[in-house]
């Protein structure tokens, strides 16, 4: 279970905290999704949830576990708002083995078949797929590292209504296995598979029934 406890961030360089006293608990296997408009905190609060920064006050736990930055790049996966733009690989075989040049066929072809993309050619390039195609293998990118918990930033954004739908659909087959954190201003479709929600405005939390 990932908990946070009165986790505040409060820059010297900004006259009011980015977050306030943010305190919440998603047990695992289930989808959190935290709403709110441009500039409430929502990726801010991701990137410390996944070890990019530092809070000034608060603590993060998993399960009994008090865990600090360098854990937390561990334990999450971050995908990214546009994460395609972070591409690096000439092709999916080297995109899912960067940094893990390790990985055996074997796992990428698994890695590939939880987000559906199991059929493409592992010789294709990245940036010659569909945007929906592009997001299911940033989804890959972070699942081959095993993370306790998938976060997700506005990952919707851009997309037509079909592959929203889609990505919406995986996300809701992924979270049988994962435990899956997603902040986005646009919860329209993703509401329906979320089980736990927050609304975030001005960096304060509330739960949104």
């Amino acid at each position: 279970m990932l908990q946070i406890k009165n986790l505040t961030y409060h820059p010297p360089a900004t006259p009011e905290p980015i977050l306030r006293s943010i305190t919440l608990k998603l047990p695992p296997q289930k989808l959190g999704l935290i709403t709110g408009p441009s500039g409430s905190g929502k990726s801010t609060l991701l990137e410390i949830l996944s070890g990019l920064a530092e809070p000034t006050k608060g603590q993060i736990f998993w399960g009994d576990q008090n865990i600090i930055s360098d854990q937390l790049q561990e334990l999450v996966g971050l995908v990214f708002q546009f994460p395609e733009r972070h591409f690096c690989g000439g092709s999916i075989l080297e995109e899912l083995r960067f940094g893990h040049p390790e990985l055996n066929t074997t796992q990428v072809k698994e890695a590939l078949q939880e987000v559906g993309l199991d059929h493409l050619s592992l010789n294709n390039s990245p940036n010659a797929l569909s945007g929906g195609q592009q997001r299911r293998l940033a989804l890959a990118v972070q699942l081959i590292r095993q993370p306790n918990i998938l976060m997700l930033d506005e990952p919707t954004a851009g997309l037509d209504w079909s592959m929203r739908n889609q990505l919406v659909s995986l996300l809701a087959k992924l979270k049988e296995h994962w435990t899956l954190f997603v902040v986005t201003h646009d919860a329209k479709e993703l509401r329906s598979i979320a089980d736990h929600r927050w609304q975030i405005q001005q960096g304060k939390l509330t739960t949104n029934p």
